[in-house]
Formats: C-alpha cells, sequence, structure tokens
C-alpha cells in the first residue's frame, strides 16, 4: 500500500528545506553576528573591550548610512556601485563650504545636498531613460570618482578648524555622534519602508514593475525616491567621514564602500531580485562586515587577505541570497 502524499519522503523532505529556508529567512544573520562575537572574543583579549566595541561601531556607522540608502534601491531591484565616488564628491564639497567663517556648518547641507543631486542624476537616468541601473551606476562611478579629484584639484581639500568635526569625534552621554546619526538613518528609514505608501510602492516595484505599473503606481516616481535617498545618505556619510579626518579627497576617499554597503544588504536578507528584505537585516550585515574587519586587525591579518576574505563574503552572500530565492519560488 502506498503511502499518502502529504507522508511520503520526498514530501517530507521538502517540508524540512523550506522550514530551514524560512528559519533562516526570520533570523537571519544574526546568529552569524553572535558566532563572531564570541569567536574574535576567544581568540583576541581585546575584542570585548568597551573601547573596542565603541570603535567597531563607529567604524560600521558610515557603511551602515550607505548600505540603508543600498537597501531601498536594491529593494526595487537595482543597485547604485556610486555611493563610493559621490561620497568621495560630496566630502570635497562639505569641506569646501565649511571653510566660511561665518556659515561653515552650511558644509553639512553642500554635502548632504549634493550627495542628494548627484542621486536624482543617477536615478533621472534610470527612471525617465529607462537605462540599466548597474550601466547607470557604474558609469557613474568613474565620473564622479573624476568630479571629487576636479572638484579638489587633485588635491587632498584639508580644514584644522572643521565646525561640524563634533560629528566625528564627539558623543552624547558616551555614544558617538556618529553612532546616534547610524541609528536615526535606520529608525526613519524603517519607518519610510513599514509604515508609509512610498514603502508599500517601493516593495511592489521590486516585486513585480510591471504590475506595479498597471495597478497605478508611478514607477518612475519610486525609482527616482530610492536613487535620491541612496545619493542623500552617501552624501551623508560623506559628512560623517569627513568629520574625523578633517580632511577630503577625490582618489581614496569612499574606494570600495560600495561594496560594503551591497554585502551588508546582501547579508542582511535584503534580495537583489527585489522585493524582500528588511532594514533591519541590513543593520545586522553592516556590523558583520565591521567585527570581521576589526576583528581581522586586531589577529594582525594583512590587509591583502582581509581583502580575500571580503570577497568571499560578497560571494558567500549572493550565493545565500540565490538559495533563499529557491526556497521562495519551491
Amino acid at each position: 500500500m502506498s503511502l499518502p502524499l502529504e507522508n511520503s519522503p520526498a514530501v517530507a523532505a521538502i517540508s524540512k528545506r523550506e522550514r530551514v529556508r524560512e528559519l533562516m529567512r526570520t533570523v537571519g544573520m544574526l546568529p552569524v553576528l553572535i558566532l563572531l562575537l564570541i569567536g574574535f572574543s576567544l581568540m583576541t583579549d581585546t575584542f570585548m573591550s568597551w573601547q573596542n566595541l565603541s570603535i567597531i561601531t563607529q567604524q560600521a556607522s558610515v557603511n551602515v548610512v550607505l548600505a540603508a540608502g543600498m537597501t531601498f534601491v536594491i529593494l526595487t531591484a537595482g543597485i547604485d556601485l556610486s555611493v563610493g565616488a559621490i561620497l568621495a564628491a560630496s566630502a570635497v564639497v562639505a569641506l569646501q563650504a565649511s571653510m566660511s567663517p561665518q556659515f561653515g556648518m552650511l558644509g553639512i547641507a553642500a554635502g548632504v545636498g549634493f550627495g542628494l543631486l548627484l542621486g536624482l542624476v543617477n536615478g533621472g537616468l534610470i527612471a525617465f531613460m529607462r537605462l540599466p541601473p548597474f550601466i547607470v551606476t557604474l558609469g557613474a562611478l568613474t565620473a564622479m570618482r573624476g568630479l571629487a579629484r576636479l572638484l579638489a584639484d587633485d588635491k587632498t581639500v584639508f580644514n584644522p578648524d572643521l565646525p561640524f568635526a563634533f560629528i566625528g569625534n564627539d558623543s552624547v552621554l558616551g555614544v558617538p555622534w556618529l553612532v546616534i546619526i547610524a541609528v536615526a538613518v535606520i529608525v526613519v528609514s524603517w519607518f519610510i519602508l513599514r509604515r508609509t505608501v512610498m514603502g508599500v510602492q517601493i516593495y511592489s516595484v521590486g516585486g513585480n514593475p510591471e504590475a506595479a505599473r498597471l495597478s497605478g503606481i508611478k514607477v518612475w516616481k519610486v525609482l527616482l525616491f530610492v536613487y535620491a535617498v541612496s545619493g542623500a545618505l552617501a552624501g551623508l556619510g560623506a559628512v560623517m567621514s569627513a568629520s574625523r579626518l578633517f580632511a577630503a579627497n577625490g582618489l581614496q576617499l569612499g574606494q570600495s564602500y560600495e561594496l560594503d554597503a551591497i554585502a551588508a544588504v546582501i547579508l542582511g536578507g535584503t534580495s537583489f531580485t527585489g522585493g524582500v528584505g528588511t532594514i533591519g537585516g541590513t543593520l545586522i550585515g553592516a556590523l558583520i562586515i565591521a567585527v570581521l574587519t576589526n576583528g581581522l586587525v586586531l589577529l594582525g591579518v594583512s590587509d591583502i587577505w582581509q581583502y580575500i576574505i571580503k570577497g568571499i563574503v560578497i560571494i558567500g552572500a549572493v550565493a545565500l541570497d540565490r538559495y533563499r530565492q529557491s526556497g521562495a519560488r519551491t
């Protein structure tokens, strides 16, 4: 006598795999973060010190901000490879604006505003000309890196009396300003994605842009918005970076930041195919990148091997995304 279909070994195996995938989607990469914290704390005496944990959170802050913007973009099945270059160009503009004796604090608005403008350029090309996001932002990465060097006259812009230096060097009740800003960005991003009409539309466009268009959603408006957010947050990251360094240049600042941001987003569970992901997951992904980098430095791992390990992490993140998506289709 044959077994009932629901009790067959094949169905049971599929059900088990689906439960594993569902568990992965629910808890995300939090167990990996916990394991990294435990592992590095056992391998080094200084890792779990308050000073080092403070350093980790500050180092993660800029990537958290960039990754938040990247989350908006990837949720629409897009990508923004230009955020590192936008950060460099915006930091140069912020430093130059800060030179004014009376209006130096306007450097903050100048940096964020310039990033917003560059993000709108990306979004306009993608939304109105319907160019592929990968090609547009890849070209923008090179063009904006050149623009940053041009704005700085291919030199390092330095301001020892930077009026907003407190952002990168001071704290409130022991909490660094960088961390406060990063947390605020995460909270606002969560609210937009989960509690606003625009958030619903972002997920809809990422899930099925044609269906979203037929349902009355202005897809061009959503695309323009997400790339503007990505650009503005890259500008904010520029202000945060410049406030720590008192300097900015177009050649080195922001190099490979886009890779860390993308890795954080994918590690956090946001799918490259769009429509799936959370900003909380992105935060965990960014912390994993920061913990991994800090732990490797404390262990004395050379920067050559750090690049190799980060590359493997990015490939692993994409493989994990494919595994999640294969589960969603079964």
